[in-house]
Parts: C-alpha cells; structure tokens; sequence
C-alpha cells in the first residue's frame, strides 16, 4: 500500500531520480543476487544506463551511486564521504564487494555503461543490470526504472531499446499500460479507511467526515504504521530537514562539487541575516516580529541551504524529489520559526497535507523530471508546501486544495535543463523562487473561500499533459534550454 511518507525519503544528493533510485536499483540487484543463490557463481557485474541516467548520469553521480548500491549501500544510511570517493577507491583495489560480501574484480570505466544514444521504451529512467559467470556467460540480469522521487520499479528485460529521440507507439504504450498497472493502481490505498485518487474525492471525504485533509491522511496512515510510529517518523522527517538547513547555512565549502565552480551562498547570507537576530537558532516561542530582514530572505536562505547540500551530496530528505528538496522545509522553516501559534503538531499536520497532494501528483501524473520536465519537480514541490502551509495557517479543506491548485498552475510547462547534468543551475534558486510562490499562493487562497474555476485535478491532468508534449531534450536530458546556452569554461 502507498504511504505519503514515502514521499519524504531521507537520502543523499544530488537527485532523487539519477542517484537515490540507481542506488536503490542496484542495491536490489545485489539482494536479488544472494536470495536466489546466484551470488557465489558471479565473476563479473555490470550496469548500463540509458536515456536520461546517461545523459546527465556524471553530473548526478548516477555512476556512482550504481556502484554503492552494488556494494549494498543504501541512500539513507551510505557514507557520503565514501560516495563521493567511490570511483577512485574502486580504481585503486580494481574490484567491488558484491552486496557487501563477495570481492569481484570491476572496471569503473568498462562495467559501467553510459549509453546517451538510446532509451528504453518503458522511462526515459532505465538501467539494465547484468551478472556474468566465470565464462562471461549471463547467469541473472534485470531492468531497472527510476521513476522519480526516488522511487523505482522493476521492468522487463526485454523493454525495448529505442533511440533516444525516437518513439515506437505500439511499444511505448504498451510499457506505459504495464508501468502503470504497476504504480498507479485504483488500489493503492485500498484497506484504509479514506481511500481517495483524486481532489475532489478527498474534499468529499473531508465534508462527510467534517475532518481536515491532514486527519483524513492521519487515518489512512495509523492504519498502515500505527499512531505512534507515524508520529516518530513524521518526527524524524521534520529533524532531517531542519538538521539540511543547519547544514547548508554552516558549511565551509566554498564551493560545490562539479566543475561549474558555482559558490555557496547560504553560509554568507545567513551570516548578514542573522546580524538582526538568529531565526535559525531562536526559540520558536519567542517571537522575532522586531527583525528588520524580510521573511522572504529568510524562505530564500532556507531553500539555498537545502539545495546546495543537496548539490553537494549531502543528506537531506527528498520531498518529493532531490532536485526540489529545498521548498517544503524552506516553507516548514518560514511557518516554524516566523509565524505565531506554530507547534510541532502543526508540523505533523503539515507534512500529512502535503503528502496527501504529492501522492494526487505521483499518482495521476508524475513527480520525475525526465517524464514531465521539472514542473513535476518543483512545482510538484510548491504544490505540496502551499497546501501544508495553508492547512496550519487555519485554511478549511477547500482553501488548501486552492493554494495547492495555485502553487502548481503556475510552474506548468517549466522545463529540466540543469546546466552540465548538474543539480546546481537553475536549480538552486528555483527552489527558493518556488518556496516563496508556495507562500504567496497560501496568502491568495486564504483571501477568498476556497471557491475557484481551475481545480486541483484538472491542473494535475494539465501537468501530465504538457509533460507529454514537451520535447524530450527539455526534460533532463541537459540537451536544450540553459544547458545549451551557457558555455562551459
């Protein structure tokens, strides 16, 4: 059953899609290799990358976090340092330990396989992971998709393989029925007492109920984890982010990892913010309405912090990717620290409502930038945080689902055209723009009723939509937009 905190993994950078997912691929591979006893016959892995893996799977890491989750390394636990240096580490000992227990020899460069000339049919996110014998026979081999936000699902080995602009329809929509046969079930939420697939079967619940969004969600998920454990890892999200914000406005590094030589910013705007009082560290409970920096700075050095940690590798919790990471805890930030009445069940609360429009998102259109560009990503983000921060801020039911209509009408059609396959430009400041929009949205739905013409679902649909029309080199590909006009040095 899908739970909405699996919306909020805690992980590693730079991207959900191209370095949490093959990770966990991988990492599956390696498991698949040892519960069927196969582990003991193979002498050699490898893995290709296609599509969007390949064309930006440097300047995500993809190549390495493949590697790691070979070696049975998961996002939530992997030692960054050591992901980082893992390609060097690798060439030196020439070898791998498979799932963590079986040494094989390995060449990084030969058994990692960047494949930028094709596809397979199924997502533009796919890998193929295959083991070999001692006579370079295939003894198991599997098909792997990121599907975003760190999720992934297992496809077919024989998915075809596409050129990477080319389109075969009957193969593509037969895969496209199979994939979502598989993540976007009518049953997904079955067994809970409010299951719900769309905006307006939620609000319907909600007036039945007389409940808000966030208790609704509360139910489905007591009954799936028990109220207790919801609340410790709601809990555990919340400090996760909070520690990715310290994180980013403290660090030493001067600049981020990659070759575009892109400085950090959040360590010196916090350093001029904090000169009229420390927002970060104060005590909710005691009030800064005196400081003289606007709120929005603040919302700005919140999202920079988590972006460039994310930028870097760091950890930080995906919401609902990693290239979007920074919006809901900018915005959770902004409601915990600047605004009066603000508590830690507010913060629960919160994180239930947007969980309940990222799951409307992931499940009726996508949350993964190579699918539908990243208004998928980031505009799935300020979607989310408009509807928890409108839920907390006293919004009823319907106000919510117009702050969250709001946040993401205005990112559609927004392209994913990160400069050198790097999660660092545009991506970085457009988390803080959206985080900001988020807040700007809560403030227009509470002016009104909650009556209004385009809903929730409709501009879902319309999301879905334009993502599908939207050429392939826009949707993280690193082959048009910004990443084709502006010159590398």
């Amino acid at each position: 059953m899908f739970s909405v905190l699996d919306l909020f993994s805690i992980g590693v950078g730079p991207s959900s899609s191209h370095t949490v997912g093959p990770m966990l691929a991988t990492r599956a591979f390696a498991e698949a290799l040892r519960e069927r006893g196969i582990l003991p016959r193979v002498a050699r892995v490898a893995v290709t990358l296609y599509g969007s893996l390949a064309l930006t799977g440097l300047g995500h890491g993809t190549d390495r976090a493949a590697v790691a989750g070979l070696e049975g390394n998961d996002p939530r636990h992997v030692d960054t340092a050591y992901l980082a240096d893992i390609h060097a580490r690798c060439d030196a000992r020439g070898a791998i330990d498979l799932d963590g227990v079986r040494t094989i020899p390995f060449d990084f460069e030969h058994d990692v396989i960047l494949d930028v000339w094709h596809r397979l049919a199924a997502h533009p996110n796919g890998l193929r992971c295959i083991a070999y014998g001692e006579h370079d026979d295939v003894v198991f081999e599997q098909v792997w998709y990121s599907i975003g936000g760190g999720f992934i699902q297992e496809g077919l080995v024989d998915d075809p393989v596409l050129p990477i602009h080319a389109h075969d329809e009957h193969a593509e929509q037969a895969a496209k029925e199979a994939r979502e046969g598989e993540y976007r079930r009518d049953d997904d939420l079955a067994g809970v007492p409010h299951p719900f697939t769309s905006a307006d079967g939620l609000l319907r619940i909600c007036a039945d109920e007389h409940k808000s969004i966030a208790q609704i969600v509360r139910d489905n998920e007591t009954a799936l984890h028990g109220a207790d454990e919801l609340d410790v890892r709601l809990d555990a999200i919340w400090e996760a982010m909070r520690a990715s914000v310290v994180a980013g406005c403290t660090s030493t590094q001067r600049v981020l990892p990659g070759g575009l030589d892109v400085p950090r910013r959040a360590p010196g705007v916090y350093a001029r913010l904090r000169g009229a009082g420390d927002v970060l560290r104060a005590d909710p409970s005691a009030g800064l309405r005196h400081l003289e920096s606007s709120e929005s700075s603040w919302i700005d050095l919140f999202a920079l912090a988590v972006s460039e940690e994310n930028a870097a590798g760091g950890r930080i919790v995906t919401a609902p990717t990693n290239g979007s990471a920074g919006v809901i805890p900018a915005v959770l930030l902004y409601y915990r620290r600047l605004l009066s009445g603000a508590s830690d069940e507010g913060i629960r609360d919160f994180l239930l409502t947007a969980g309940a429009v990222g799951y409307l998102i992931k499940r009726n259109a996508s949350i993964s930038g190579a699918e539908v560009g990243c208004q998928g990503e980031v505009g799935s983000a300020c979607s989310m945080a408009a509807a928890g921060l409108c839920a907390v801020v006293g919004g009823t039911p319907r106000q919510v689902e117009n702050a969250a209509e709001i946040g993401m009408e205005h990112h559609l059609g927004l392209t994913c055209d990160p400069v050198g396959g790097l999660v660092q430009i545009p991506c970085i400041e457009r988390n803080a723009v959206a985080a900001n929009t988020a807040v700007v949205a809560v403030r227009m739905a509470m002016l009104g009723d909650g009556s209004h013409i385009v809903t929730l679902d409709q501009v879902i649909r319309t999301m879905k939509e334009t993502g599908e029309d939207m050429m392939a080199k826009y949707k993280e590909t690193s082959k048009g937009g910004l990443a084709l006009n502006v010159v590398e040095c």
